[in-house]
């Protein structure tokens, strides 16, 4: 095999990468290298440089180290049966990638994952070498996120979040059956084992954070990653999967991933993705959960029969649909727990609201300041000029308060 170039390496190994969307960039220390030390920053505005398919900003150069591996994952491209292009990075490869990269201001920080090689400590050796030359031979303080390997050793991993920001190791799919039916030689209860793992030692470094020089472990915590619509799992059964991983291991960010086809695809795949839209929905579920105090079977509960989220309206929308004996919320005597359920007040608007009501009797113009469409809200809220005694009562409210069909809404 001829050998290929750093130019037509970096063209394989960042088209390889671009299925991993856990890479977003937010929640570490700041890091900078004013005063002439060090080199790099987690920080700046040119921290949007990559992207995932969907469209999403991905702030990192992201790459694997190899998109060879010993597994064969009947969803992953780079999986051994796959019939694609190989190439490999050396360890300095990727750090003077890296420098080169930042040097021309292109990016401010890197997201490496790999295939496996050889075995799994053996690839997160390589892995973790990169992080360590980065931080120890060149002072870069920029962004470090490194992926981790299943079934490395603990104690790689814990070198690993030394050096990086943020470490992940991907639970992959939603279901226990669904991983044994479509990656048969990566096991469930040791993927999170080693998140378990990873959140001991960021406890373990957190209790020895009072100590000046001690080292900090991963600031940015660990995060995940779930293929959506690439088994049966509904989306009860993902948004169950999520909160128990947060809860169980304090993890940062649950990304999910809309099962994309690929070429030569195993016959046990779908032959088509999800919709997009369904990716949409379980992030806005997952906000549901993380910042507006919904627990997951209240988001579960905004789904349908068949266990999915309604793809024409958001979760919250659906919830309060289903719970109209909850509304109208007067918008100047609830508590922030309340206002939080009223579908388009989103968290900013409720402290707003919370503010201001302090001041003077908000009325309905007050409220429609504060939100994209007032007429999503009316059904939904009393202000001091305002009670919606007839729409409250109408039995087809929801042609009235959902979004037109065009709109990519976000919703509050």
């Amino acid at each position: 095999m001829a050998q290929l170039d750093i130019r037509r390496k970096l063209e394989i190994l960042a088209d390889a990468a671009k299925y991993d969307a856990s890479c977003a960039s937010s929640g570490t220390a700041k890091r900078d290298s004013r005063g002439g030390k060090g080199l790099g920053s987690t920080e700046g505005m040119g921290i949007c440089h990559a992207y995932a398919p969907d469209g999403r900003c991905i702030s990192l150069l992201k790459i694997l180290l190899t998109n060879s591996c010993i597994f064969d994952c009947h969803y992953c491209i780079n999986r051994k049966s796959s019939n694609v292009r190989r190439a490999r990075f050396t360890a300095k490869e990727v750090v003077d990638l890296t420098l080169a990269f930042y040097r021309r201001n292109y990016i401010e920080g890197l997201f490496l994952s790999s295939g496996i090689i050889r075995s799994s400590n053996y690839t997160m050796e390589q892995i973790v070498e990169v992080a360590r030359s980065l931080r120890e031979d060149h002072d870069f303080r920029g962004y470090i996120h490194l992926k981790t390997i299943p079934d490395a050793d603990p104690e790689l991993v814990r070198l690993a979040g030394l050096h990086a920001d943020r470490v992940s190791i991907n639970i992959e799919l939603p279901t226990a059956r669904g991983l044994k039916r479509l990656a048969p030689e990566k096991d469930g209860d040791r993927i999170e084992a080693a998140m378990a793992d990873v959140k001991s030692a960021i406890d373990e470094a957190q209790d020895v954070a009072k100590f000046k020089h001690a080292p900090r472990l991963a600031p940015a915590g660990q995060s995940t990653q779930m293929i959506v619509g690439a088994d049966s799992a509904t989306d009860g059964d993902i948004v169950l999967r999520a909160s128990s991983l947060y809860g169980k291991y304090k993890l940062r960010r649950v990304y999910y991933s809309a099962f994309s086809p690929i070429p030569d695809a195993s016959t046990v795949l779908p032959l088509q993705r999800p919709p997009l839209m369904r990716e949409h929905r379980l992030y806005q579920s997952d906000w549901l959960m993380r910042f507006y105090g919904f627990q997951p079977q209240e988001v579960v509960a905004a789904a349908n029969e068949s266990g999915m989220l309604p793809l024409d309206i958001d979760p919250k929308l659906a919830w309060a649909l289903k719970h109209r004996d909850r509304f109208p919320v007067d918008v100047n005597r609830a508590p922030k727990e309340l206002l939080l359920r009223i579908p388009g007040l989103g968290v900013k608007a409720v402290s707003a609201i919370l503010a201001s009501r302090r001041l003077r009797r908000l009325r309905l113009d007050d409220i429609a300041r504060l939100t994209v469409s007032v007429a999503r809200l009316r059904p939904f809220i009393v202000a001091e000029d305002w009670r919606p005694i007839l729409l409250a009562d109408r039995a087809d409210l929801k042609p009235l308060v959902a979004p037109k069909r065009e709109q990519l809404e976000l919703f509050g």
